[in-house]
């Protein structure tokens, strides 16, 4: 799966997350500080971004700009010259490397506009209140600007689309061909068509997927949580707790550390039953195929028992869905006045502008968001791991290895899912 298209998978990403920590150690102490020597210092303290464009351009931004070539330029020539044998590496280094910076800069196209949200709610409520002059020319030059942020966005949203899937294809391509070389030894493994065409390309799409998401979500917080940490200065006391140091801080991390572990828990017998459902509808199908070309397969007895482990996983299935979906909806609905909550003392005393409240609300919910990644994508990393304990079970055949337990639970059962129930 990795091998095909990452060279030497597990040093590779081993060294990446070394790497990008010491990295993102390096700019925290001294790195970000740096730009200064070479003419692009960091914003003063307590002074306001620019709202619109400019705010992509300010010096520490295009300092940043430079660090990250500098930081992904070192690692991937590395790995070039590591792996100059392997296929793959100018889609599998320079397009991953490709995809991250696109993604960072998707995260900064969000903090632009919620730099901007705080003039424009701040304007909306004067206006409302009929004090502080506002004119219609205020408004339209607000939009406008809003208009600009968003051409960026929405160009930076298409691009990295379209790259992402001919990314995706290439590394399904790398999967295809690796295992084709190999058809011979696998064409006889139960499923063999199936892992080759099918879940080589939904596992290429569903990792592609969660490891977007996953990068944005680190993004974000990386963003998003000094934001929330400098906008907590406006927070009063909390209900039930009172005073907290940085409230808004502690409060996203807090809330979305109990969804993630609430859902987890809830959750753990999915990823098996996503596998199992696979296996019994492949046993079903298999059978059918036969039934095709041979008048003594498929007979009404065999299908019958086979077509009823289908039915019992499913129902199974379901069952574990029902108290899943319970605890994941009414987490999501309680998340929706959560915040408010915590802000109900602050918003009653008159504390805090309209324009400073979206401000903590968009903020508050990017970083809550990205605390919630495995809360939101816990169903989509249920199939991948039931596609990728398939796709562990036929490289362990391929290789004549042993098979993973679940696999031989299955077997051992006769293939019977009452049995490896």
């Amino acid at each position: 799966m990795f091998h095909s298209f990452f060279p030497q998978p597990k040093l590779f990403f081993s060294s990446l997350v070394v790497w990008t920590l010491l990295s993102i150690a390096a700019w925290y102490t001294v790195g970000a500080n740096f730009g200064a020597l070479i003419g692009l210092p960091p914003l003063p303290a307590g002074t306001e971004p620019p709202v619109g464009l400019g705010y992509f351009v300010t010096p520490d931004n295009i300092w940043f700009y430079l660090y990250f070539l500098i930081c992904t330029g070192l690692f991937g020539l590395f790995w070039q010259i590591r792996a100059k044998d392997h296929p793959w590496t100018n889609w599998s280094i320079w397009g991953s490397a490709f995809i991250i910076f696109s993604t960072y800069f998707s995260v900064q196209v969000s903090l632009a506009i919620n730099n901007w949200r705080r003039p424009f709610g701040d304007t909306l409520q004067n206006a409302l209140q009929g004090t502080g002059g506002v004119t219609t020319q205020n408004f339209f030059d607000l939009m406008l600007i809003f208009c600009q942020i968003a051409f960026i966005s929405v160009f930076v949203y298409v691009i990295t689309r379209f790259f992402v899937s001919h990314y995706v294809f290439r590394w399904r391509t790398a999967m295809n061909n690796y295992y084709m070389s190999l058809w011979p030894r696998v064409r006889h493994i139960e499923g063999a068509s199936q892992r080759v065409q099918e879940d080589t390309m939904r596992f290429a799409t569903i990792t592609e997927g969660l490891g977007v998401s996953l990068i944005d979500a680190v993004m974000t917080l990386i963003a998003f949580l000094p934001v929330l940490f400098a906008l907590s200065v406006h927070i009063g006391p909390l209900p039930v707790i009172g005073e907290v140091p940085h409230a808004l801080f502690w409060a996203a991390i807090l809330w979305s550390a109990f969804g993630t572990f609430l859902l987890a828990f809830v959750g753990i017998k999915l990823p098996g039953l996503e596998f199992r459902n696979q296996r019994v509808e492949a046993a079903y199908r298999k059978e059918l195929v036969y039934g095709e070309d041979d008048e003594t397969k498929a007979q009404p007895p065999t299908v019958r028992e086979l077509f009823d482990n289908v039915r019992m996983n499913y129902f199974r299935l379901y069952f574990h869905y029902l108290y899943f979906n319970v605890a994941r909806m009414f987490y999501l609905q309680a998340d929706n006045l959560f915040v408010y909550f915590i802000l109900v003392p602050t918003i009653v005393t008159g504390k805090i502008t309209y324009g400073i409240l979206q401000q903590i609300l968009t903020a508050f919910g990017q970083v809550s968001s990205s605390f919630q990644y495995l809360v939101n994508s816990w169903s989509t990393i249920i199939e991948l791991q039931s596609i990728h304990k398939r796709l562990k079970a036929f490289e362990a055949a391929i290789d004549g290895q042993e098979l993973p337990s679940i696999d031989q639970q299955f077997i051992a059962a006769g293939g019977n899912e009452e049995l490896a129930r």
